[in-house]
Parts: structure tokens; C-alpha cells; sequence
């Protein structure tokens, strides 16, 4: 059986229980105090209530701590079961003492039946509680031997495992010493292969790098030869560079004082000669109001002349003051 259908049977009863007393005690109330009533003075007559009241309180509290005393598997002694059956008295009394005055047994019989049923309920109720608490302390007992019967199975599984492991450890320790031994003889013997295979290697390698460097050699003596063949011409294409260049200066200069000297056209000139004036100077680096003065043309045109002259490269001269030697003797340079 389940805790939970345990739970359930006990708030059964529980519920069973109380229903009885709350209805014995509402009925033992109304019962009791038309009793009372005619045997309290007239002015006290509103204290009829109170007695049904006190005893069937404590048939409240008897039935209320005998629950929980029997789920805590207690014993409250005798004096619980004396004001059990004392409270049981009174109410049974109480509830027929009026019919029995009357010489009614018809109506003691039916007045007894609430109190007599809250008796027996009450008594049983205590019973059932302290046997459901017998059962689930047996229970409970059965399920501590049944659990420390497979704490024991397991400690003997975890003992045996412990045991299994070891061997297994051993066994596998064993066979790992195996291995490493064949690995460093097999790594031994690769080793004494490797460094053979590598000395032959260097033997070789020394060889091709001798003949590697003296390649090299042969190569950089080449190299040097031409490299040196080379610095010479671009040495001599240099100073030839230089001539021309100050040859070039030269005449630029003096073609520029033969501009600045030169007296101001009085007509346009052609304008092939004019260009080819304009490109003196350019190269003389005259300024554009005294190519103005000696082309005869417009300012506007000579800027136009200029911009397109200054775009080039470097423009060639044309009238160049000095013998004819040193005149071409640039041109004949550039050529060769």
C-alpha cells in the first residue's frame, strides 16, 4: 500500500470522525438543553446551554489529542481513557435524562444513539490510528532492514568492482609496460636508422653544397664582371650626360642673352617662326612679355605656346649663339 493511499484512509477517518462529533454535538446541544432549561431557575435559563456545551468540549479535546498521540505512536496514560469514558457518561446521561424522566424508553433508546455512536467512534477511531501507526512502524522498519540489505549488496558490488578495477589496473599496467618497452626498442632502432640515413644525408649534402658554392663562385665572378662592365658604361653614360647638360646650360645661357639683347620685331612673324622663337624662350626661360616683343604676337597666343612647350619634356634649341662645334656637338652626343 502506497503513502499516498495511506494519507487517504487517514483523512477518511479523520473526516468520518469529526463529522460524527461536530453532528453529536450539535444533537446532544439541542437535545441537552430543554433539560437543563427546566431544571435552572427561571432567571438563569439562558445558561442552559452552556453544560452540553462544556462536556461536548471535552469529547472535542479527547477525540482531537488521542489523534495525535496516535500518530505519534504515544500513550497519554490512563486519565485520557477516564475522560473519555467520563465525557462518553455524561453525554449518554445528559441525552436521555430527559426521556427517562418521562418513563420514555422508546425515546432513552433513540437519544442514546449519538452519544453511544461518538463513544464507539472515538475508541475506534484510536484503535484504527494506533494500528495504521503499528503498520507503518513495522513498514518502516521492513524497509530500513530491506534498505541497509541492498546497502550492503552494494557495498559488496562496489568492493568486488574495487576488486575487478585493480586487477584490470594490473592487468592493464602489465601490458602498457609491454608496449612502451617494444615502443622504446622499436624507437631505439629507428633512431640508429634515422641517424645512419642522416649521416649519409650530410655526406651528400656536403658534397652538392661544395659544388652548390663553387657554382656560386663561378656565378658571382660573372656577376661581379658584369656588374662591373655595367657601373662603367652608366659611369660613362653619366659623365656624357653631364657634358651635354652643361654644354646645354651654356647655350641656353647664351642664347638668353641673345634674346634679352635682341631688339623688338616691329611685324608678326611667321608663325614657323615664330614657334620655333617661342620654343627659344622657353628653353631660355625668357619671360612671355619679351617673347611678346620679339614674336610680334599676342599674349595670349605666346601663353598658349608656352603651355604647350613646358609640357614636353625638354623643347630643343634653335638659334644658339657660338661656332658650329659646340652647337652640334650636343646634338651628335644625344645621337651616339
Amino acid at each position: 500500500m502506497s503513502q499516498e493511499q495511506i494519507r487517504s484512509a487517514e483523512k477518511a477517518l479523520a473526516v468520518g470522525t469529526w463529522t460524527i462529533t461536530l453532528g453529536a454535538v450539535l444533537y446532544s446541544v439541542l437535545t441537552v438543553t430543554p433539560l437543563m432549561s427546566h431544571h435552572t431557575p427561571k432567571d438563569w435559563g439562558w445558561t442552559a446551554p452552556i453544560l452540553p456545551l462544556v462536556v461536548d468540549a471535552a469529547v472535542v479535546i479527547v477525540v482531537r489529542m488521542d489523534s495525535t498521540l496516535a500518530r505519534l505512536d504515544g500513550d497519554g496514560g490512563r486519565w485520557p481513557a477516564v475522560l473519555r469514558w467520563m465525557t462518553g457518561a455524561m453525554t449518554v446521561l445528559l441525552n436521555v435524562g430527559q426521556s427517562a424522566l418521562d418513563r420514555d424508553r422508546v425515546g432513552v433508546a433513540v437519544h442514546s444513539v449519538a452519544p453511544l455512536l461518538l463513544i464507539v467512534t472515538a475508541e475506534t477511531s484510536l484503535a484504527y490510528r494506533r494500528a495504521i501507526a503499528a503498520a507503518l512502524a513495522a513498514r518502516a522498519a521492513r524497509e530500513r532492514d530491506e534498505r541497509a540489505e541492498r546497502e550492503r549488496r552494494q557495498e559488496e558490488r562496489r568492493q568486488q568492482e574495487r576488486t575487478d578495477r585493480i586487477a584490470e589496473y594490473e592487468r592493464a599496467d602489465k601490458v602498457e609496460r609491454e608496449r612502451r618497452e617494444h615502443d622504446e626498442r622499436m624507437a631505439r632502432e629507428q633512431r640508429e636508422h634515422e641517424e645512419r640515413m642522416a649521416r649519409q644525408e650530410r655526406d651528400e649534402q656536403a658534397r652538392r653544397d661544395a659544388a652548390d658554392r663553387d657554382e656560386r663562385q663561378r656565378r658571382q665572378d660573372a656577376e661581379q664582371r658584369d656588374r662591373e662592365r655595367r657601373e662603367r658604361e652608366v659611369s660613362e653614360r653619366e659623365r656624357r650626360e653631364r657634358e651635354r647638360e652643361q654644354i646645354i646650360e651654356q647655350q641656353a645661357e647664351r642664347l638668353r642673352e641673345k634674346l634679352l639683347t635682341a631688339p623688338a620685331v616691329d611685324e608678326r612673324l611667321p608663325e614657323d617662326q615664330a614657334r620655333m622663337k617661342v620654343q627659344d624662350c622657353v628653353v631660355a626661360r625668357i619671360p612671355q612679355r619679351r617673347a611678346v616683343d620679339l614674336t610680334g604676337w599676342s599674349a595670349g597666343w605666346v601663353a598658349s605656346r608656352y603651355q604647350e612647350l613646358r609640357s614636353t619634356e625638354r623643347p630643343a634649341l634653335h638659334a644658339v649663339p657660338g661656332n658650329d662645334e659646340e652647337t652640334t656637338a650636343p646634338a651628335e652626343e644625344q645621337a651616339s
